[in-house]
């Protein structure tokens, strides 16, 4: 990916060099615990990779063979525009002051290039456990992780800490003193359309040295770059993105309801032409030790720039003194020119920043509880989020234009507030530390689950099943079975607003009198699967059991399409929400609607197409490998032959109608799974010769070899035309 990546001078070290030294190859340091990062937030719109050695992000590296989301949002969306990452990679710092020296422990710093180095400094002591409270859902990978004790749709869960054989082995990193910690991450997302854009990161801190720790403060480092790699061709030179052009911000303030907002944040100085118009923002949502006596600190630097003449207060720390002042402490804000009217630098560069808080501990050792300690075999816990947002609005950053990474934001510190069991949301200002003792955490007001959904694909046409769970629904807060009604959507019908993802197919909600203000009164009848005598029934596919349908009726064949289901509620007036409604990224199904296979008789004549294929189809990527053509009215097995008009074999194709996913041509997307029809067959024009296919007149053969078939064995013939 590296090479899509646009480098201005001066240039930064090359990611891809970090990361092989660091991840590709397991940590000697770890002691046998192999390190994990192919790891991410995958329920959301924001997908953050998680490492069990204190690392977030992957560099936009090649891992496993794909290009996973390092901090992308949104990474559930078929529009390129909104494909935006936010950084390459950030790290947990922590410091405390031990016997009156002050140690930081970091999981990485700027430029660090191999384990071993100052910087890199934690180890993994675990695996990744990932949990999920989604239990049943078909189209949800994450059922298969359900777990009563999880916390949010997707918790990742990991073990790591700054020391080795014992609390005083520094693995021979140079400067490097151990706190002698050990460190307990947890992080949470949710799929919730108004709780998918963050990622809360739970660390708990163990003293598990001899000394007590004074003041502990602890920080992400964010080497932040918002910027899309879809903006310009990636396969031309210069192609991709700059990191710098980008700049930071803080907001500290607290709105009407009592929100912090305390959040660091980073955007692209001009948006990249509405390629990268996207918010990454940091915050601290709570503590052990609570607030006022929790502070949020703010400091930023531009990469491996200790010295920076233009911004003096802005530099990077080089020890760990200065960089437990800047945990502990917020960087001064500047004033006139080259400064925003906040206060922080306005010249684009390649801006890292930092969001800390403190001081942490478990014991207060003044009276106003402004220094803490943390003795032996003790534990304190802060928890971050990480926020992503789209621009609201265009003209310059603006508070009105973070008004959506304010939103987001808010949602991310409901989430963590959770509920008060005795419906006093007002808590004790006198307590100096809050053990949860009567504070749900983590609890959401909630949609219906997502409908249970699968597809039948034929030709110029697809139906959508779904099931009824969502309609026993029980939401968390109300305690009300509140489902009121249905939505289905497809791929993007018109033209006009290219940032529209779905089209609405059609809604069904109750007949109910009581919520006519909601949806249209319409029932469930037009959908509604019956028997015979036109009572409510179900459809048994593949072992489960569906209660609707829909069929969307002439939809193109051999393009690829999507469709999903989600169930909404009728809102809780108390609690002053609105309708929510079920994520329809978490059970889209992709297709690719075509001619169904003949099992028995097989009467209709092969084809081809687009025939003549033209230069290029609309549906086609920019390379030869991304080309694509359709042979169609397939038995369920068969075997293709193309040949040349001089009778050369230029291809063999087996289709296996069962198993087939488009495994065989670049075009099609294995990780969406998509479905198909099961009588048509892609080819991408590469010969068996791995040449790609010239100009001309082909004819190809198509062999029945379905055995259950009455035309076993019998051939039939057809030809296309290739003109480029």
């Amino acid at each position: 990916m590296m090479q899509s990546i646009q480098i201005l001078s001066p240039p930064k070290p090359r990611i891809s060099t970090i990361i092989f030294m660091l991840i590709f190859a397991e940590s000697a340091l770890s002691q046998g615990t192999a390190d994990v990062f192919d790891k991410y937030s995958s329920v959301g719109q924001l997908g953050m990779t998680v490492t069990n050695f204190g690392v977030l992000g992957n560099g936009w590296n090649r891992i496993n063979g794909r290009i996973l989301p390092s901090c992308q949002y949104k990474q559930h969306t078929e529009n390129l525009r909104e494909q935006v990452e936010h950084f390459s990679y950030a790290g947990l710092w922590i410091g405390g002051i031990v016997n009156g020296e002050r140690r930081v422990s970091t999981a990485i710093v700027d430029g660090v290039f191999e384990s071993g180095q100052e910087g890199f400094e934690l180890v993994a002591t675990s695996g990744m456990e990932i949990k999920s409270s989604i239990s049943s859902t078909s189209q949800d990978s994450m059922a298969q992780y359900y777990s009563p004790y999880a916390v949010s749709h997707q918790d990742l869960i990991t073990d790591f800490k700054d020391y080795g054989e014992n609390t005083l082995d520094n693995f021979g990193i140079p400067n490097h003193t151990p706190l002698g910690i050990s460190i307990h991450l947890e992080a949470y997302a949710w799929n919730f359309t108004f709780a998918d854009a963050f990622v809360l990161l739970n660390y708990t801190f163990t003293n598990e040295s001899e000394e007590t720790i004074e003041n502990i403060y602890s920080g992400i480092w964010t080497d932040a770059s918002v910027a899309n790699m879809n903006y310009t061709s990636r396969y031309e030179p210069g192609g991709g993105f700059t990191w710098y052009d980008n700049l930071d911000g803080f907001d500290r303030s607290v709105d009407g309801a009592g929100f912090n907002r305390d959040i660091g944040y980073q955007y692209d100085l001009d948006g990249d032409d509405g390629w990268a118009e996207s918010y990454i923002g940091l915050k601290v949502l709570g503590s052990t030790v609570r607030r006022p006596y929790l502070r949020t600190n703010y400091n930023q630097w531009v990469w491996t720039t200790s010295t920076n003449t233009d911004y003096p207060d802005f530099g990077m720390p080089l020890n760990d003194s200065e960089r437990y002042k800047q945990l502990s402490t917020t960087v001064r804000r500047g004033s006139g020119e080259g400064y925003t009217e906040a206060g922080y630098p306005s010249n684009a560069n390649s801006w890292l920043f930092m969001v800390s808080a403190g001081p942490l501990g478990t014991v207060p050792m003044t009276a106003d509880s402004s220094k803490w300690q943390l003795p032996p075999g003790e534990s304190v816990n802060i928890i971050f989020a990480t926020v992503a947002a789209r621009w609201h609005g265009g003209g310059e950053d603006s508070h009105a234009r973070r008004a959506n990474l304010h939103i987001n934001g808010d949602w991310a510190q409901r989430a963590y507030d959770g509920e008060d069991k005795n419906r006093n949301n007002k808590l004790d200002e006198d307590e100096d530390i809050d053990f949860d003792g009567e504070i749900d955490r983590y609890i959401l007001p909630a949609p219906p689950p997502v409908p249970d959904v699968t597809v039948d694909v034929g030709d110029e046409k697809v139906t959508v099943f779904w099931a009824n769970n969502a309609e026993a629904f029980i939401d968390p807060v109300s305690r009300q079975k509140d489902f009121e009604g249905y939505r289905i959507y497809g791929a993007r019908k018109t033209a006009g607003d290219e940032m529209a993802e779905f089209t609405l197919l059609a809604e069904f909600d109750r007949a109910d009198s009581a919520y006519r203000h909601i949806g249209y009164n319409s029932g469930f009848d037009a959908v509604r699967i019956k028997n015979q005598y036109g009572a409510p029934d179900s459809v048994e596919i593949n072992g489960r059991y569906y209660h609707y349908s829909f069929t969307n009726n002439d939809v193109k064949n051999g393009w690829l399409n999507y469709y999903a289901v989600t169930a909404y509620d009728r809102g809780d007036p108390q609690a002053n929400l609105g309708s929510l409604e079920s994520s329809y990224y978490s059970n889209r199904i992709y297709v690719y609607p075509g001619s169904k296979t003949a099992t028995n008789e097989w009467t209709a004549e092969p084809g081809v197409y687009p025939n003549p294929y033209r230069g290029q189809a609309v549906w086609e990527g920019y390379g030869n490998r991304e080309r694509m053509i359709w042979f169609t009215n397939l038995p369920r097995m068969a075997e293709i032959r193309i040949f040349t008009l001089a009778g050369d074999l230029v291809d063999v194709i087996q289709h296996d109608s069962p198993n087939y996913a488009g495994a065989d041509i670049e075009n099609i997307d294995q990780h969406k799974s998509p479905s198909f029809g099961g009588g048509e067959h892609a080819w991408d024009l590469i010969t068996e010769h791995d040449q790609a296919l010239a100009s001309g007149l082909y004819l190809f053969t198509v062999q029945n070899q379905d055995e259950k078939s009455s035309s076993f064995g019998k051939i039939k013939e057809g030809k296309f035309l290739i003109i480029k």
